[in-house]
């Protein structure tokens, strides 16, 4: 694949690696990071893309799950950190308000999907995220296609009922 090629990979794919990752950190800064991260990699492993072993984007979002499972490990050494250092500041205004009441709907919904198994997590994240179809979802990750619906079937249907409860 040549450096014209990867351009194009990145125009054409860009859009559904940033999706994903931020469905899975939660964080456009954290997102950022990860998607350079994911792209930098790719274009360090361009040479170890094979086409015969399956489609760009199988590899590429394989790339960027493991790009994620390292953002995560290497969050674990701050869970150490008091809050404090972590200070917002405050404001009256009525665009602060509404970043609030989003805030907090990203909060709850982070919340219920905490509440999801990884697999389930991982599963939306393709789906939603990276807006992918369950037979491509299905080859990512080495599963049946009908297995993938029922699963995302279920978790969609927790994910709902754990919205609803207080």
């Amino acid at each position: 694949m040549s450096d014209n090629e990867f351009a194009v990979l990145y125009d054409r794919h860009y859009t559904k690696v940033y999706n994903y990752v931020t469905y899975r950190v939660g964080d456009a800064a954290a997102a950022d990071d990860v998607v350079s991260r994911v792209f930098e990699r790719a274009l360090d492993r361009l040479a170890t893309y094979d086409a015969a072993s399956g489609p760009v984007e199988a590899w590429l979002f394989g790339i960027a799950r493991n790009a994620v499972a390292d953002h995560f490990r290497s969050r674990r050494w701050l869970s150490w950190l008091p809050l404090d250092l972590f200070h917002e500041t405050s404001s009256r205004d009525a665009k602060h308000e509404d970043a609030l009441v989003q805030d907090e709907s990203h909060r709850e919904l982070r919340r219920a999907l905490e509440r999801l198994s990884p697999r389930e997590r991982e599963l939306l994240a393709l789906k939603y995220g990276a807006e992918m179809t369950n037979r491509a979802i299905a080859a990512q990750l080495g599963v049946g296609e009908s297995n993938v619906g029922v699963i995302l079937h279920r978790a969609v249907g927790r994910l709902r009922e754990a919205l609803k409860q207080p």
